[in-house]
């Protein structure tokens, strides 16, 4: 039954319009693992929300800052039971950082429909093509075009439009698919086994093929196509990661774990 919510979820947000939560939203990746080595698991959600606020875990001056940086906690990392004890178990366990900051990524990108398609479908093609370098013109023409289209909340004012093209921007960069202080390119594709085969995992949950696993929409986020996909499996079962077999058309992807939090736990020990 969590399965079928989760798929069900995750359906909804592919279809959702986009909206404008980027523009004060950020990578947060620092305040995100503030938040997630604080977390109690045994807690509700709200009971964890109401300590984080009163502890001042963050210590922000702006209590104003603080409720967007719950709010945007929730919303990328806490749909899913599961993930938000997984994460809390990465922090805790010392996860290496490059792995855990593209896990974050992934499940931010999840989160947010716009995040989510600036990449693959903007980013992704110009990097098939050879194009590298990203410029401002190129985020908006395409959010120009998505708002005529009326894939947003509402209609977007020129305003809006710019804040959410800079808060893409800066928040790609944040979490290591742009570089660039100024001038913006696409930076070279990077990806610890470790975060793929968690986030292979996490696929498994909602696609048990894993032939269409391979070809999921989701690997274009790191810019992977399906022949990467396929290599990094094969280093993560010769890592002993999972398994993966390949007969004729027959394949077979297992994982030494049942669940993401006790998948977590394996990786962390790793």
């Amino acid at each position: 039954m969590a399965a079928n919510t989760s798929e069900r979820g995750r359906q909804i947000a592919s279809s959702a319009p986009y909206t404008s939560r980027i523009i004060k939203a950020g990578a947060l990746i620092g305040d995100t693992k503030t938040l997630l080595s604080h977390w109690d698991v045994e807690a509700t959600v709200e009971q964890n929300l109401s300590r984080v606020r009163h502890e001042n875990v963050f210590g922000k001056a702006s209590r104003s800052r603080v409720e967007d940086i719950l709010g945007i906690f929730r919303h990328r990392y806490m749909s899913e039971p599961a993930v938000t004890r997984a994460l809390v178990t990465l922090v805790r366990k010392k996860f290496p950082s490059a792995a855990l900051d593209r896990v974050l990524f992934y499940h931010s990108a999840n989160a947010d429909k716009l995040l989510h398609d600036v990449v693959t479908e903007v980013l992704a093609p110009m990097q098939e093509q050879g194009h590298v370098h990203v410029t401002v013109a190129d985020l908006h023409r395409a959010l120009r075009t998505w708002v005529d289209e009326g894939k947003t909340t509402s209609r977007w004012s020129e305003s809006t439009v710019e804040h959410a093209v800079r808060g893409l921007m800066s928040t790609l960069r944040d979490f290591g698919v742009l570089q660039g202080a100024v001038n913006k390119r696409i930076a070279p594709s990077y990806l610890p086994v470790e975060a793929f085969t968690y986030i292979a995992f996490y696929l498994k949950q909602h696609q048990p093929s894993g032939a269409k696993l391979i070809e999921l929409p989701d690997w274009k986020l790191f810019f992977l196509r399906r022949e990467a996909v396929e290599r990094f499996l094969f280093e993560a079962h010769q890592r002993d990661l999972l398994e993966y077999h390949v007969a004729g058309s027959v394949t077979r992807l297992t994982f030494p774990a049942e669940s993401l939090e006790e998948y977590a736990n394996v990786l962390a020990q790793r």
